[in-house]
């Protein structure tokens, strides 16, 4: 279950919007075991009024949320993959990315929780 919240300075067109959803779904299928894109819900802002190190130049930030806990190595791989991602699909810079991680224990779905 997890949710990708990704807010961007940069104008996304319908095509990179499609490119980066299914790129962040693949990144997240490799580097969190049994973690996959059917349980996947992805937020994509773009041209959102930002700025990063006192300026407007482009930047991004990818809040990942997750049910249940992963390794610090599942981690490190995530980052570095939304890091080539932000790049390939929005051209910002790794060292204009932030990546935020929470792990959460309740998480509810269909009038259920897990």
């Amino acid at each position: 279950m997890p949710y990708i919240n990704v807010k961007t300075n940069v104008e996304i067109t319908k095509k990179t919007e499609v490119a980066l959803k299914t790129a962040v779904a693949r990144a997240m299928e490799e580097s969190f075991p049994g973690k996959t894109e059917n349980w996947l819900m992805v937020n994509i802002e773009g041209f959102c009024t930002m700025y990063f190190g006192g300026n407007d130049l482009p930047c991004a930030m990818f809040e990942v949320s997750i049910f249940g806990e992963q390794s610090d190595e599942a981690y490190a791989k995530m980052t570095e993959k939304i890091c080539a991602i932000a790049e390939s699909e929005l051209k910002v810079a790794p060292d204009r990315v932030y990546v935020k991680y929470g792990e959460y224990t309740k998480w509810g779905w269909n009038n259920m929780n897990f």
